[in-house]
């Protein structure tokens, strides 16, 4: 199993920790900061689902016009984890 901390850029959470099982599995995905109820919700929905798939459907996402969003950055963080 493999542990991230990504400090993600340009959104209103500070960090994204995540792990992924041997299965390429996305496991136990926290925000730390953000809107705490979508983030939460998007954990819950998001445990146990391939991570290539994952960030595949998230990537280019956009939050109030930033060029970015909290799935956005959780894509970076998954393509750097699995690169």
């Amino acid at each position: 199993m493999k542990n991230i901390n990504y400090k993600p850029r340009g959104i209103c959470a500070r960090l994204i920790n995540f792990n992924i099982d041997d299965d390429n599995k996305i496991r136990d995905l926290k925000f730390l900061g953000g809107c705490n109820g979508n983030l939460k919700a998007m954990a819950i929905l998001l445990e146990g689902s391939d991570a290539k798939e994952t960030a595949d459907k998230l990537s280019g996402n956009d939050c109030g016009g930033r060029g970015t969003s909290c799935a956005d950055q959780l894509s970076k963080a998954i393509y750097e984890a699995i690169d």
